[in-house]
This record gives C-alpha cells, sequence and structure tokens, in this order.
C-alpha cells in the first residue's frame, strides 16, 4: 500500500507501458533517442520533460530505458481510460490544488528507486519551459533524486502535424527525443541534496536552477537536433 493508503503505483504496469510504448510509438513515428545512456540505470530518478502535445507522454514511456510513472492530469481519468492508466502504474492528479495523494504517491516512486516522470510546466502548450510549478523542486529536493531532462521535438508544430489525422503529429515524421546529463535540485555547496528542503527559500531557489538547466537542455537539444534552424 502507498502512503495515501491506495494501492502503490505498479511497478509491472509500469514496464508494461514501457512495451507498450515502445511498440506503439516506433509503429506510429520514427523516434530518433539520444542520450538514453544518460538516465542511471538504477535508483530514484525524475525525468523532466518539455510539454507541447499529448503524445509526449506516451513517447517518453516508449524511449526511456526505464519504466516511468508520470504523473497524467486527472482529466485524462475518464471512463475506460481511468483502470488501464492505473493498470500502467500512473499516478493521477488534480491540478487545481494541492493533491497530498498524488504527492505521497509519488514520493513512494522514488522510495522504491523507480523513475518519476513529470512534465513541470503543468499543461500542454510552448514546451519551452517558460513557466514552472514548484512540484517538481519540491520532489527532487525532498526525495535527493536526481532529475534527467528530457526534451520531445517534432511532436507539435504546424509543420508536423499529420493531414490524415490533424490531431496527431505526421505519422511516420521524425521525432527527437534528447536526454540531458542528470543533476540535483540544490547545488552541491548547499549542503547535499536534502540541505534546507522544508524552506520555501530553499524551493524557490531549486526552482530557479532547475529552470535554468532544462532551459539550457532544451536549447542544446533544439541545435544538436537542428531543430533550432526549423524554428526560425
Amino acid at each position: 500500500m502507498s502512503p495515501s493508503g491506495s494501492a502503490s503505483p505498479s511497478a509491472a504496469g509500469a514496464a508494461f507501458g514501457r512495451r507498450l510504448g515502445i511498440g506503439l510509438m516506433h509503429t506510429l513515428w520514427r523516434p530518433r533517442v539520444l542520450g538514453a545512456w544518460r538516465v542511471p540505470p538504477a535508483g530514484p530518478v525524475i525525468l523532466a520533460g518539455n510539454h507541447a502535445h499529448n503524445v509526449d507522454g506516451p513517447m517518453l514511456m516508449g524511449t526511456s530505458p526505464r519504466p516511468v510513472h508520470f504523473l497524467v492530469k486527472k482529466e485524462a481519468f475518464v471512463g475506460p481510460l481511468d483502470p488501464f492508466l492505473r493498470g500502467l502504474g500512473q499516478l493521477k492528479v488534480d491540478r487545481g490544488g494541492v493533491d497530498r495523494a498524488a504527492v505521497q504517491d509519488a514520493l513512494a516512486v522514488l522510495r522504491d528507486g523507480r523513475v518519476l516522470g513529470i512534465f513541470p510546466e503543468g499543461t500542454r502548450g510552448e514546451g519551452d519551459f517558460a513557466s514552472l510549478r514548484a512540484g517538481l523542486a519540491y520532489f527532487a529536493v525532498r526525495s535527493g533524486a536526481p532529475i534527467v531532462p528530457v526534451a520531445v521535438l517534432g511532436s507539435a508544430g504546424e509543420e508536423t502535424r499529420s493531414r490524415l489525422i490533424p490531431g496527431l503529429p505526421r505519422l511516420r515524421g521524425r521525432i527527437d527525443v534528447v536526454f540531458g546529463d542528470p543533476f540535483h535540485a540544490q547545488d552541491p555547496g548547499s549542503g547535499g541534496p536534502r540541505a534546507g528542503k522544508g524552506t520555501r527559500a530553499a524551493l524557490d531557489e531549486a526552482t530557479t536552477r532547475i529552470q535554468r538547466r532544462l532551459s539550457d537542455h532544451l536549447a542544446h537539444a533544439r541545435r544538436s537536433t537542428g531543430r533550432e534552424t526549423a524554428r526560425r
């Protein structure tokens, strides 16, 4: 049981979700995965991805070298999708306030040495990390888990839209998934990843540090994949 009193997020379900994602994403599109070796092979990890399209979550599930438990907005858990997403070990979160059950489940995933996936911008948008919520900093500081930035490029934009299914990226089109170097939310000089974890100042400082690192990685990913030229 998780600290929230419900069943713990299923590790086996997340592993099945990864296999499902591999098959689905590689069938519909042509993912080019760069730097997956940077994801630590064991221990707690937070994957922080930009979010420009609804396929970004499944794409990360299918390209990550380890199974991922994503925090997913509660609006996605409707009808048959509710038991399906729960069965895949995904975490339902209410973005309208502090969802204590989701927080405890996410921390339980990290305590178990698994991978937590977060889109720190909160909602689908420009996917440029311009506006981060404090949730990512809280999980990183509280758990001490390293953050691995991930840039998903080519899933959104007029030039990538499918003509057959307008709501999706162009079928068999290339989508780049670029994993960055892991880092901790707090500066090493602050006394370790857990130092000052209970203070608002520590979380604010961590959020600023995280935003800078994620934005730098996104810029590097765009340059290294040639996507920077495509945006101009």
